[in-house]
């Protein structure tokens, strides 16, 4: 045409895109708000609380085994036992109770309604046998235990945690479909009764550290029941009154008060574990002096394999080490959270939610403790610390958690999806021929993935 531009092949020049303002991921946008947006989007993934869970409870878990036989040797050789006694123990619980994950990972939500009142049953009866005598046997003062035969022990106040969670949650959730919560008396009763019955018995063997756990369950039920303001404040007062009342009728439970933030460890060396709970720590540096190369777990630290790991840990593995632990426990209460957020099952709900109280509160109590934050309770950390009394009923907690994770309706539909990784045929690869069909357990998870959130 006259008057247009050509080019030297005698075509019209192409014309150029008219500009247009950066995109969000554009090189003209900032980095650090690049990377909270991809981070964001990570946090927003349907398997998210999928992978935290299991992920996060797989790590704790293996990490444990390893300071286990690094904190327990020398406690073991002091016993003319193995140095491998105590980490064998605690690798046969934690087999056993990987299994227990699986089958609560497996289970429909309908069987774990049902088990509810099973456990309940049999944590009451266990507890009542506690206190039997020629049954029950008594550890550093504390009468919780049963002894199964040789040096095999249980603790079923353990038990009484997990039992509190299931028949808890079933409890509240058949009265939210009932709309019942919105009378005080439904909100409490039987759940604070049942509650408070399972914190006498433990407390009749002077288990406090326990009872707080149990206690920091109950109100976590309550405050997602949505107990009205007044009411979570008069119950959590009687608590606190009773609680008061406990520690000072008990100069042993006044000494650990007494302790708290202690540098010395004062006279008749009343504060020597927590003190050199923070000398461990503070030798530990910024990386640790080294895996197995503790210098407190030589007889100075008490307890350094079961209440006070984290101390070890930290003077082991260092300020790296332990930061690396608490993270694993945020990340752990932030996808139970997560997962009691999003679900539209009350029971799922309720259950989410007393599990990550659960866990959560358990190891802030112990490494509180071990900072000295807060008074020594007792308690183990979760996961973490010698003891398959406390490893058994946490790992199938965990795998309740799994359990609602999987069911979301984003997350079945993205586990559905997935592609089998021996689901093509042989012979296809390279061939020049069409992809085979999906193998037939593939397209059983898209189907398993259209039926409602309370089957599996």
């Amino acid at each position: 045409m006259p008057g247009s531009p050509q080019s030297r092949t005698g075509r019209p020049p192409v014309q150029r895109a008219v500009g247009r303002p950066p995109t969000p991921g554009s090189r003209h946008e900032n980095p650090a708000l690049r990377l909270y947006l991809r981070l964001r989007r990570a946090w927003d993934r349907p398997l998210t609380a999928y992978y935290l869970i299991f992920g996060g409870s797989a790590l704790i878990t293996v990490l444990g085994l390893v300071m286990v036989y690094s904190a327990s040797q020398i406690t073991a050789l002091q016993l003319s036992l193995p140095g491998s006694y105590f980490f064998r123990k605690q690798a046969l619980a934690a087999l056993i109770g990987a299994g227990l994950l699986v089958a609560a990972m497996r289970m429909p939500v309908k069987l774990h309604r049902a088990l509810a009142y099973p456990i309940l049953a049999g944590a009451v009866f266990l507890m009542i046998l506690v206190q039997v005598p020629g049954i029950g046997v008594a550890v550093n003062g504390n009468q919780n235990w049963i002894s199964l035969g040789g040096s095999f022990q249980i603790q079923p106040s353990e038990f009484g945690k997990l039992a509190l969670v299931l028949w808890g949650a079933d409890l509240l959730a058949r009265k939210q479909d009932k709309k019942l919560l919105t009378q005080w008396k439904h909100m409490l009763v039987p759940l604070v009764p049942a509650a408070f019955m399972l914190l006498g018995l433990i407390m009749i063997g002077g288990d406090m550290g326990t009872a707080i756990i149990l206690t920091a369950i109950l109100f976590g039920l309550l405050w997602l029941a949505g107990a009205p303001t007044r009411l979570f404040a008069g119950v959590l007062s009687i608590a606190a009154l009773l609680g008061f009342i406990l520690i000072k009728t008990s100069p042993n439970r006044m000494a650990r008060l007494g302790c708290l933030g202690a540098t010395d460890p004062g006279p008749g060396d009343a504060c020597w574990q927590a003190v050199h709970g923070i000398y461990a720590l503070a030798s530990g540096g910024l990386f640790g002096s080294g895996l197995g190369a503790s210098v407190e777990k030589w007889g100075q630290l008490p307890e350094a394999h079961t209440d006070f790991i984290f101390a070890v840990t930290g003077e082991e593995l260092g300020l790296a080490g332990t930061l690396s632990v608490l993270a694993l426990f945020a990340a752990l209460g932030y996808a139970g959270i997560r997962v009691a957020g999003r679900t539209e099952d009350p029971f799922v709900r309720y259950a989410a939610g007393g599990v990550t109280t659960w866990i959560t509160a358990q190891a802030v109590i112990n490494i509180g403790a071990v900072l000295g934050l807060l008074p020594i309770a007792g308690v183990p950390l979760p996961l973490f610390s010698y003891g398959g009394s406390a490893l058994l009923p946490t790992m199938f907690a965990i795998g309740l958690l799994i359990a609602f994770a999987r069911d979301e309706p984003g997350a079945r539909a993205a586990l559905a999806l997935r592609q089998p990784r021996f689901g093509r045929k042989r012979g296809t690869r390279g061939s020049g021929t069409k992809r085979g069909p999906r193998s037939w357990n593939t397209m059983r998870r898209r189907a398993s993935a259209a039926r409602s959130s309370g089957e599996r």
